[in-house]
Formats: structure tokens, sequence, C-alpha cells
């Protein structure tokens, strides 16, 4: 709990401008780099720079190292509609190379982006000049070897193929599998399977649009790989209900293999039952022997040999549940919420309001709320655990009450390092990056 900040946010702007606005935040799979997309259609991607001699138990801080636009907005003629250029999800493949490699998407189409350095550049051409162009043959009455001279660092960002034209409906997922050949994207009624190599065509494999669109009573919220198993993946539904699936058994994966999924309490039904318990995120451990989920309220583990019920539930803003009706009013109640493990699937965090996070340790069953905000984002400052008292509560000294609580300023998505305690924070248009103090200290 004890975290620290080692990056100020890393736009420090007093106006929020809608396109600036964090919408995906994901480390690759060393976490040496960070990227973030936005609803401008933008990707940035941070580099962690080499720990310095002079303090060995700093840690490198993340810098920029790369900006690019990777969406632009377009308009689908056919159906009058806008679509938007907005960054839904950005996911990395495993590094095979010295180039890096991600996916992007917006609502529709899916991009496949090189990431390469590049610190020489040829000299001496025979028949280019120095511009590069063409000289005149006649000209030329020696021959000479090109030679790679040294250069400033570049670094070159280009689209290696586009996904498109396969989504009726708005992609909210990406995953990449376990094989490093194929991925799957995911949209509310369909999730397709791709080859990396193959854009003209993808296969199938869910389908849930009923025959009569009146019919339909759920949609697909989530989905993601297996991390071993290539033939397995899990989506999750406004229901509340995870289907894990398995792609040896059919061609089309309709019907799934394991049903997870919670009895309701009749006790507590209400009006907004259906809409708190929608799964807005959901994630495989990284053992994959358990699956984590959100929905409004809660965060839920569930271990894939028990179908019944979730071995853990944590609560995240309990005290939300006698502002339900205002939080319906205001739209909060759609917000979708991300979640994320720790590298030893020991902890849990997902987001909150007010710029609130929440850390839940799955073994000493303690938790903590932190604020990511400018005041608390002083580099090497220690961040204060906070805390909410419900309305009517008793206060201490540095509580919140739940009725000063900013609802425009929300965490919905979040990171953290595969194997250190660093952790990614996208609070509206800025980022924040915290590492935990005593972990770094000790090694």
């Amino acid at each position: 709990s004890r975290l620290h900040a080692t990056l100020n946010q890393i736009q420090a702007s007093d106006v929020t401008f809608t396109s600036d606005i964090i919408s995906t935040v994901e480390f690759n799979h060393t976490g040496e780099l960070l990227a973030t997309g936005d609803k401008g259609g933008r990707v940035v991607i941070f580099q962690r720079e080499p720990e310095s001699k002079t303090e060995p138990f700093s840690q490198g801080e993340y810098n920029v190292y790369s900006t690019f636009q990777s969406h632009e907005p377009e308009f689908d003629y056919l159906k009058s509609l806008e679509i938007e250029e907005k960054i839904n999800k950005i996911r990395w493949l495993p590094q095979q190379n010295a180039a890096h490699f991600l996916l992007s998407t917006n609502d529709k189409t899916i991009k496949l982006w090189k990431v390469s350095e590049r610190d020489k550049r040829p000299e001496g051409y025979n028949l280019k000049d120095e511009e590069g162009r063409i000289k005149d043959i006649s000209t030329v009455t020696s021959l000479q070897v090109p030679v790679l001279k040294p250069m400033d660092l570049m670094v070159e960002v280009s689209p290696r193929r586009v996904f498109a034209n396969a989504h009726t409906y708005h992609v909210n997922s990406i995953s990449v599998n376990s094989d490093y050949e194929t991925y799957m994207s995911a949209d509310d009624l369909r999730i397709n399977l791709w080859h990396l190599d193959i854009t003209d065509r993808s296969f199938n494999i869910v389908d849930i649009k009923p025959v009569n669109m009146e019919d339909l009573t759920e949609v697909i919220t989530a989905a993601e790989f297996h991390p071993h198993h290539c033939n397995l993946f899990v989506y999750s539904s406004s229901k509340g209900t995870l289907r894990l699936c398995d792609m040896r058994e059919a061609a089309l994966c309709d019907k799934h293999s394991k049903l997870f999924e919670e009895p309701e309490d009749p006790s507590a039904r209400s009006f907004f039952s259906e809409i708190i318990s929608s799964v807005s995120d959901v994630k495989f451990s990284h053992s994959g022997r358990y699956l984590l989920t959100r929905d409004y309220l809660t965060a839920k583990v569930w271990d894939l040999n028990m179908e019944s019920k979730p071995l853990e539930t944590y609560q995240v803003h309990d005290y939300l549940r006698s502002k339900l009706c205002s939080l319906y009013e205001n739209d909060c109640i759609f917000d979708k919420f991300e979640c994320a493990w720790n590298g030893s699937d020991s902890v849990i965090m997902t987001g909150a309001y007010n710029n609130f996070f929440r850390m839940f340790d799955r073994n000493t069953k303690r938790d903590v709320t932190l604020e990511a905000s400018r005041e608390s984002s002083k580099p090497r400052a220690v961040l204060k655990p906070r805390r909410v008292c419900a309305a009517g509560g008793k206060r201490r000294k540095d509580d919140i009450s739940v009725d000063s609580l900013d609802f425009t300023k929300k965490i919905l998505h979040t990171a953290w390092h595969p194997t250190e305690n660093i952790i990614a924070i996208a609070a509206t248009n800025n980022l924040y990056i915290f590492q935990d103090k005593l972990n770094s200290e000790m090694h």
C-alpha cells in the first residue's frame, strides 16, 4: 500500500480536451514499454529508462518513446454513421525480434503496428544523389560501396496490417492468442478469430445475435484468450455471466464448455440489479487458474474449476448502493471499469470515482483506497490511504463523505507491470505511474 510516484502526470493541463482523454492503458510483456490510447485516436508509447548507476535503488522512469496517430474519424455512408477515432483497446504481441508490434482498435477497424528503431542511415548510393533523386546515368563515372553512417536515434512506427469490415457492432475487446499467430476481436454480439497475416477474412467463433432483435436479452461485454491454452477463451455478458469456450469442440462456440454465474439473491433484487450485475471486464490470472471480473460495485475472483459461485468477492464502493438512483440519472451507472492482476496473482486492482483506485490483497484480505491526484503525485511522494464514509456515518479526520465524491473523476483504465509492483493509472487526460517503495528498496 505504500506507493510513491515515480513520474508526474504526463499531460498536466487544466483544460481537458475530449480528444486527450485516455481510453486504454497496456504494458508490453516485459513491462519496458507502456502504451496509452486516447479518444483522439492517438497512441503514445512510453519507454522505461535504464536504472541509474549513481542511484542503484531508483527504478527507471517512463518517458515518451513515440507518439503516432492510429485511427482517424470515418463515416459509414451505408448506415449514415460516424465512426469515432477513439482507441478502445491496445494489445502488445510478444517480442520476436528487435521490433515491437501492437494491435490497436477503434469501434470497427483493428490495425497492426510495427515499432522499430533506426540509428544508422545508408550513404554513398551510386544511382541516387544526397537528396534521394535518381542521377542521370551518363554522369556516373565510378562505382562506390554504400556505407551505413551513425545518426540520431529515430523511432519509426509503420502500419503493417489493417483488419477491417468484419464487425457490424462496436469492438469492445481484442486478445492475442498464446500461439502468437491468431487473435480475436469481440463486439456486442459476435467474436471473430483472425490470423495475424491474413486481413481479408476472419472466422466467426461466437454469434449470439437472435433472429429477431426484439428477443435480444444480453450482449458481449469483454473477451480474452487463456494465457497458456490456445484453444480456450472466455467472454462476459451484460447479464453478469461468464462463458468459457473450447475451440476444439466445434468451429462455432455457441455452446460453452462452462458457465460461471452467481445465483441472484431475490431479497436484494431492485430496479438496478441487472445494470449493476453487467460484467465490464474479465481477465485471466497469469497462472491461468483464475478469472477476475469487474461489475459496477464489486470485483470477483472465479476458480475455473468452480462454476457455481465466485471464489472471492470484493466490495469496491459499496457506499454507492444508496446513490444508484442519481448515478442512473447521470449515466455513471453505465461506466465500464477495468481490473488488473499483479504479476504473482496475489493482489488485484480496479478503479473507482473521485480519482480513487482500490487494491485487494487476496492472501491477507487487506484492502486499500488510494488517490491519483496532482497533489499526491510529486516524485517520491508516498500515497496516503483514503477512506470514504457513508452518508450520515461517523467521519474521521481525513475521511471523505460519499456526498462529496466527484463522479466526473473516474479511474476506468488501469494496468499492472507483468513482474514488478509498478502500476499505470489513467485519470481523464492524465497518466500516473506509481511503484511500490518497499519492493524497490528490497531489490
